[in-house]
């Protein structure tokens, strides 16, 4: 693809996930456009073994952008990324064709395999704000990863998932029927500790009174 044709379709990939945009000239300006134009030359020289080159390139990009994408990293067409910053695609990592990543996002590996180590997301993944997707795994096409949701396992294709760790909670746009589906009211361990201790103290306080009136009563009997 010349750069031409890669303006004008990054100008149409932008127009069409992005309200906010009135004119063609602001996408010159958004930092997904601007990454990603580092990316394609990073990439190509990397496949080419120029990975000194590859790295000055890709961290040019970062500086720019605050998006840290990899030169080794597949990424298909259409990518959007929106906002941008704290975004993170490691080396290995493999995306489809028009996924969406929203900033805060980190394609990221557990530091503790060889080989492919990060995800790789299949056409039309939507990975929202702050999400974390850790591990050689497959996110289905048309899946969707909520904010803040931290996955570490395969996702099957149009599913949505949420949750620390993630969890599916729609699957073929069909919600699954679970008891522990509340977001808001995620479990504490260490807050359930805590309560515990404070039952358990409850408990010795009340048995501690009890034995202090068995005993004035004991001694009271005694005086008689």
């Amino acid at each position: 693809m010349g750069v031409i044709s890669y303006i004008k379709e990054e100008i149409k990939v932008v127009k069409e996930r992005d309200p906010a945009i009135k004119s063609d000239i602001e996408v010159l300006l958004y930092p997904s456009f601007k990454v990603m134009l580092h990316y394609r030359i990073a990439h190509k020289l990397y496949l080419k073994k120029h990975y000194f080159l590859a790295r000055w390139v890709s961290q040019r990009g970062v500086r720019k952008t605050g998006i840290e994408i990899h030169p080794g990293a597949t990424i298909g067409k259409g990518l959007f990324i929106d906002h941008g910053s704290g975004v993170i695609i490691g080396e290995t990592a493999i995306l489809g064709d028009n996924i969406t990543l929203y900033q805060g996002v980190t394609l990221g590996g557990t530091g503790k395999e060889q080989g492919k180590r990060h995800p790789t997301l299949e056409d039309n993944v939507m990975v929202s704000a702050g999400a974390k997707v850790i591990g050689s795994f497959t996110i289905g096409k048309n899946s969707k990863i909520g904010a803040g949701s931290v996955v570490l396992e395969a996702v099957p294709p149009n599913c949505t998932v949420v949750g620390v760790p993630g969890r599916i909670v729609k699957r073929n746009n069909q919600k699954l029927v679970r008891e522990d589906m509340n977001q808001v009211d995620l479990p504490d361990p260490v807050n359930e500790d805590i309560k515990a201790l404070q039952h358990a103290n409850s408990e010795m306080t009340n048995r501690i009174i009890e034995l202090e009136r068995e005993l004035k009563m004991l001694k009271k009997s005694e005086n008689k």
